[in-house]
């Protein structure tokens, strides 16, 4: 039987990504104190790998795919097929961002003050080429984690990852630049992507997991409405290209469909109903496949 090797992050992107593909149809159980995740899919084999060391693997051809951030496939300068893009974190579906940050209280105003400085930062390899682009010489130490507690004492700035800037707002840091935004990148082994089965199992998954993503957010709605009120009820809804209409047994009655931003659908089911619209049924998206 042919196996693909998948890696799936292990740390803070582990949970999220377990959810992603249990939506995308497939069901993934962690065992307490195994890297060997299983899956309910006899021709994929887990590996839990830290996404900072994701990129290293899959180049090597230790891991046919994995899921690790655009951040660190820079950190490694690894040579790898950035398959898709799935915009998601620990915490939202939103890209995540590299900043420099200092504290409060620092006479730093921009990166070109920190030279002759030291930054702390698990991102050693980011941190030296965003110097190097502003002909800055500062001394940058690898952090082995809390990398917010270091200045002023241990460090005099830091470069850390952030969703929504609470954590260094919180140790009374401020950020001074943005270094890079980042999202969670399904990618492959070049020589595993040229592989006729391995590809067509990799676009699947990666096709399905976009379709999750893509679901996010937003809402089926279908509702019956009469004839005379079609027009009025087409006019209030929104859709991602144009609603089903479809004509139903009863003379003179149309069935609708379409897909909408949650969002919004408490404004629009009012205005529906006083435009005619009966019969309203709201339900929830799993997968959008374009």
């Amino acid at each position: 039987m042919k196996i693909l090797k998948l890696g799936i992050p292990k740390g803070s992107l582990q949970d999220s990504t377990v959810e992603l593909f249990k939506k995308a149809g497939y069901n993934i159980t962690i065992p307490s104190r195994s890297y060997y995740p299983s899956i309910d899919d006899n021709e994929i084999e887990c590996m839990l790998i830290r996404a900072q060391e994701m990129a290293r693997y899959v180049e090597k051809g230790l891991l046919d795919c994995g899921l690790t951030g655009l951040d660190w496939i820079v950190e490694n300068n690894a040579d790898v097929v950035r398959v898709t893009d799935l915009v998601y974190a620990k915490t939202s579906n939103k890209p995540v961002r590299w900043v420099l940050a200092v504290p409060n209280d620092s006479p730093v105003k921009s990166v070109k003050d920190l030279e002759g400085k030291r930054i702390a930062t698990e991102a050693v390899g980011l941190t030296k080429q965003y110097l190097d682009k502003y002909g800055v010489n500062a001394e940058v130490e690898f952090s082995w984690g809390a990398t917010e507690v270091k200045p002023p004492h241990l460090a005099d700035a830091i470069v850390e990852i952030t969703e929504t800037g609470s954590s260094l707002r919180a140790n009374n840091l401020r950020i001074i630049d943005d270094i890079m935004e980042s999202t969670t990148q399904f990618i492959a082994n070049k020589s595993a992507y040229t592989d006729e089965w391995k590809k067509a199992k990799i676009d699947r998954i990666a096709m399905l997991l976009r379709s999750v993503l893509a679901a996010v957010g937003k809402v089926g709605l279908m509702l019956n409405v009469h004839a005379d009120n079609i027009e009025r009820v087409e006019e209030l809804l929104p859709s991602m290209k144009a609603p089903t209409v479809s004509k139903l047994k009863t003379e003179g009655w149309f069935a609708v469909n379409t897909v909408m931003d949650e969002s919004i659908v408490r404004e629009i089911i009012p205005q529906l109903k006083e435009a005619g619209a009966e019969d309203i049924v709201e339900f929830p998206l799993t997968k959008i496949v374009d």
